[in-house]
């Protein structure tokens, strides 16, 4: 927490909710926890050759992974036509954030979990169109939540 730029880890499901959380540090006793309260176990997994995601397996889940230092970004395993093995969905994901938080500069890490905890609420709720300001209503008046 000590950094000026806090890590941030993101986890999304393809063409569903994403979680983000501002973290201390990526250590996989950090990360873990996280995992397992977010994807269900047996889920497969989709990463970035990055080696705090070597456990995975080892803590119930399937784990493909794409290798961008070998200038891999997407890879079609099964031969039919559709590169199922990426990150590019995520990687997506965090350039949209970027550009949202990029007009809030000098946001403190005590208030960036607020702001990370708002972009995840809209884009979770996105395909809720005009019911947004009531799930916006239902989460303020909701008992909070552990940010952790």
């Amino acid at each position: 927490m000590e950094k000026e730029k806090p890590p941030i880890f993101g986890m999304l499901q393809r063409g569903g909710e994403v979680v983000i959380r501002m973290l201390a540090d990526v250590k996989q006793a950090t990360i873990g926890p996280l995992i397992r309260r977010t994807i269900a176990a047996g889920s497969l997994v989709y990463t970035d050759e990055y080696d705090i995601y070597s456990r995975l397996e080892e803590w119930g889940y399937a784990h493909e992974t794409v290798c961008h230092a070998a200038g891999e970004y997407a890879r079609d395993d099964d031969a039919d036509g559709f590169c199922e093995v990426h990150v590019n969905t995520l990687e997506g994901f965090w350039s949209l954030l970027r550009s949202w938080l990029r007009p809030h500069r000098g946001i403190s890490q005590e208030c960036l979990p607020l702001y990370l905890g708002f972009f995840e609420f809209v884009h979770n709720v996105r395909a809720r169109g005009k019911r947004l300001l009531g799930a916006l209503i239902s989460q303020l008046l909701a008992p909070p939540r552990n940010p952790s």
